[in-house]
């Protein structure tokens, strides 16, 4: 029988929010309080800025989030200008070329539990992103502001809350709320992504891991660790052609 990824979706989804107030679940939460070892990486920030600001320094060609990871294109394509992205880690697999650029940041990676993955996100000046949700209940998602622009800095609105990026400040939210980025800085504006899985119930969390360990990081985690890597090496053919 043949995989169907949307009834499948559907039904972890069902299940994790049997294991939460689904309807009333929260939009921020706390980084300290809920996923400590994150607050470890924020403290990092004048390490992890120095890193980016080497790197985008350098004028590497970075591709397009939707470049990486064929499921964004509706939000990452459909816009006007460039979401740009740089990977470091994703279920596992670490993109050797991209680490070896940013020690520290990767350093200030390797305490955090049950991490999903971890990139730099780019927005071009004037890139917003429309209205989207996040696939599953199973992960939370923490921005690290490395630039923001101070002229009408930009902002992610998540489950209509405003959250407006601060250089050296952290976010912790349900990616899984329909938010969006309103953009209209005349400057980049980046981000540390770091994707960590939801504090659950043993029985839940058991489920979720197997989920994230063994299906994601099959059918997402490799793929996207491999076109990262093809395009670290500069090889952008490649990268476009693997599945």
């Amino acid at each position: 029988m043949k995989f169907d990824y949307h009834i499948f979706k559907s039904m972890l989804n069902g299940y994790l929010g049997l294991h939460m107030d689904r309807a009333r679940r929260p939009t921020f939460f706390n980084v300290a309080e809920t996923y400590p070892a994150l607050d470890a990486v924020t403290k990092a920030y004048p390490a992890i800025r120095k890193e980016f600001d080497q790197l985008a320094a350098e004028g590497l060609t970075l591709p397009q989030y939707h470049e990486v990871d064929s499921g964004e294109r509706a939000i990452s394509s459909t816009t006007p200008k460039r979401w740009n992205v740089f990977v470091l880690e994703c279920l596992g697999y670490k993109v050797a070329l991209n680490c070896q650029r940013c020690p520290d940041t990767c350093r200030a990676l390797e305490n955090v539990p049950n991490m999903i993955q971890a990139f730099f996100s780019i927005l071009d000046p004037g890139k917003s992103v429309p209205k989207h949700e996040g696939p599953y209940l199973g992960y939370l998602r923490y921005h690290l502001g490395l630039r923001v622009p101070k002229d009408d800095p930009p902002k992610i609105v998540v489950n209509g809350q405003d959250y407006v990026w601060k250089e050296g400040e952290a976010v912790l939210f349900d990616d899984s709320w329909p938010h969006e980025v309103v953009n209209n800085s005349n400057e980049l504006r980046a981000v540390l992504i770091v994707d960590v899985r939801r504090p659950l119930p043993m029985t839940a969390d058991l489920v979720n891991g197997f989920v994230t360990n063994v299906v994601g990081r099959r059918f997402y985690g490799r793929p996207v660790a491999r076109k990262a890597e093809a395009f670290a090496r500069g090889d952008h053919s490649e990268a476009l052609n693997v599945h």
